[in-house]
């Protein structure tokens, strides 16, 4: 990866996580409801760190994981990355 490809790759791979964690979140909760095999809640928490914005917002949509204390870090993630994102603009600008 050449440093001139990095912010279109980070364009293309960074959404594409927080869609991933909202329909990943998604589908645990449907198979929740459906009582069927489910996503282990450490893969749910690395793959919200990944993607926090998605995770968070499947979070709220689907109802999904509000309880657990764990998933009380989500949205420190979610300001994690937001601050990576500004500092990272804040360089570029």
């Amino acid at each position: 990866m050449t440093p001139t490809s990095l912010p279109i790759d980070i364009l293309i791979f960074y959404p594409a996580v927080n869609i991933a964690a909202f329909l990943i979140f998604g589908y645990d909760k449907r198979n929740a409801l459906r009582n069927t095999w489910r996503i282990s809640e450490g893969m749910l928490l690395a793959l919200a760190f990944s993607g926090p914005f998605g995770a968070l917002a499947a979070m709220k949509v689907f109802r999904h994981k509000t309880r657990k204390m764990k998933f009380y870090l989500v949205p420190l993630f979610a300001a994690f990355h937001l601050a990576i994102i500004l500092y990272g603009i804040s360089i570029i600008v």
